[in-house]
């Protein structure tokens, strides 16, 4: 029996290699480089320390996917970061006893923050740009007038496990930091939200189509309102773990709300919504994690690697856009 050529399925190795997104690539690129420089990277105790500092870009990346896919932008999660790690010292005012109950609300001022803006959104129809951008604004704003103009107080210790404590004598992988579990259980469960529910499937057709997501009976104004929620949530969080990495400052979340966006389009994030995956947002965060850390084996001052970043950005949303054109 003969089998016609067209039902045989040629493997092409060049097909396969463009449906993998470039983040990937430049992540092995990045992280080979890292090990020139530190060849101890490459030990199970270097990787974890590099997912202990990728922790909270990866986790505040994926909330702003949620808003990115929906059709929006989340321009106040660097100052939301802030409020978190500076109020969360007020309100613990040096006594450790207060720490869960200063957690629990500066997750209840995330999600106020994120309703907020969802709704003035969602109802007034104002651009999310304008709206979160006012946020950042108000935000970093309130952070300093709380404070006094500068941090106050400090972390305790039971605050500060989230970000530094590291369970030991861990088999195959000697050592875990506790900010590498929160993570691990922060990209599972966004993972299983954006791509195992109706929910996330709602994400993507109001982003890619809000008009007939609307007219298939979707709760637009309901979906990005949770949208909006789920990326504050995940500011708190990463403030969270940046509070326990150094403590107080009142210039820790700057830039991460450009961060968030970059590793976003880095990991295949479309802006103005429709398509995106938590683990292309994880990798688009490793990759940037990576960049910084060969800038500053590199030893370049911190205004050159604001401008790297600024580049990058560009040239990644460019990128976007050609690569959305292309099909």
């Amino acid at each position: 029996m003969s089998v016609s050529a067209a039902s045989v399925t040629r493997f092409d190795p060049l097909r396969l290699l463009r449906r993998i997104h470039p983040a990937y690539f430049a992540l092995v690129v990045l992280l080979g480089i890292v090990t020139i420089y530190n060849p101890s990277f490459l030990t199970p105790t270097g990787i974890m320390n590099f997912l202990r500092r990728a922790a909270p870009l990866c986790i505040v990346s994926i909330g702003e996917m949620f808003v990115l896919v929906s059709g929006g932008f989340d321009l106040s999660l660097g100052s939301l970061i802030t409020l978190t790690v500076m109020g969360s010292a007020l309100m613990i005012n040096n006594d450790p006893g207060l720490t869960w109950g200063a957690i629990a609300a500066v997750y209840a001022i995330g999600m106020a923050s994120g309703l907020f803006n969802g709704l003035v959104v969602s109802y007034l129809k104002v651009p999310s740009i304008i709206v979160t951008l006012g946020a950042l604004l108000s935000l970093k704003g309130i952070a300093l007038a709380w404070s006094g103009g500068s941090p106050q107080g400090y972390l305790p210790d039971n605050f500060r496990q989230f970000g530094r404590m590291t369970l030991t004598d861990i088999p195959v992988l000697q050592v875990l930091p506790v900010a590498v579990i929160v993570l691990v259980i922060a990209v599972a469960l966004c993972a299983w939200v954006f791509h195992g529910t109706t929910f996330g499937r709602l994400v993507l057709i109001t982003g890619d189509n809000p008009r007939a997501a609307e007219v298939a009976g979707a709760r637009v104004r309901g979906i990005r309102i949770v949208a909006f929620i789920i990326s504050a949530l995940s500011a708190v969080t990463a403030g969270i773990l940046l509070g326990g990495f150094a403590g107080p400052a009142q210039d820790v979340g700057d830039g991460y709300e450009l961060q968030a966006i970059a590793a976003n389009v880095l990991g295949g994030t479309q802006l103005l919504g429709g398509r995106g995956s938590v683990a292309g947002v994880v990798a688009g965060a490793l990759t940037l994690t990576a960049l910084f850390m060969v800038l500053n084996f590199m030893g370049l001052p911190k205004p050159l690697r604001d401008a790297v970043q600024g580049a990058i950005l560009v040239i990644a949303v460019a990128y976007s856009v050609r690569r959305r054109k292309w099909g």
